[in-house]
């Protein structure tokens, strides 16, 4: 009963996943508004991280799975076998890890740009903005 359950856990996770990566990407490129694409790019980066850590998970049917730290030597091939088989990978971790802190510099940089344009601009609407310069070029 608890392995189907986890499988049943794992494909929903699966279709809420895909399903938050559509929503970005309609997202980010049907609505005009830059601040409103600026939020559906964060959801669709922390989407693509948690898939990322949903992939490196590790499902065991005897025991939970350990953490990726060894916290005393191995004496023997087998405790090394056995710790290998039953801990999880660390690479996606370190991946997310990293891929947060650049999300998070380049979200601000974007943040600034959109700062300016609506300084410039008046508005984060691009498709008001590109009116605005036509009538502006229409007037000369």
């Amino acid at each position: 009963m608890s392995e189907e359950l986890v499988q049943l856990a794992f494909r929903t996770s699966a279709v809420a996943f895909i399903a938050n990566i559509a929503v970005a990407l309609y997202g980010i490129l049907s609505r005009p508004s830059l601040v409103k694409k600026f939020m559906c790019l964060i959801l669709f980066t922390d989407s693509i991280n948690l898939f990322a850590i949903f992939i490196g998970f590790r499902v065991l049917r005897s025991s939970y799975p350990l953490p990726p730290i060894l916290s005393n030597v191995p004496r023997s091939l087998e405790e090394l076998e056995r710790f290998a088989s039953t801990a999880v990978d660390p690479l996606p971790q370190a991946l997310i890890l990293t891929a947060i802190v650049i999300g998070l510099a380049t979200s601000m940089f974007i943040l600034g740009l959109i700062l300016m344009y609506h300084r410039l601009h008046g508005t984060t609407d691009v498709h008001a903005a590109v009116e605005a310069e036509e009538v502006e070029e229409s007037a000369e």
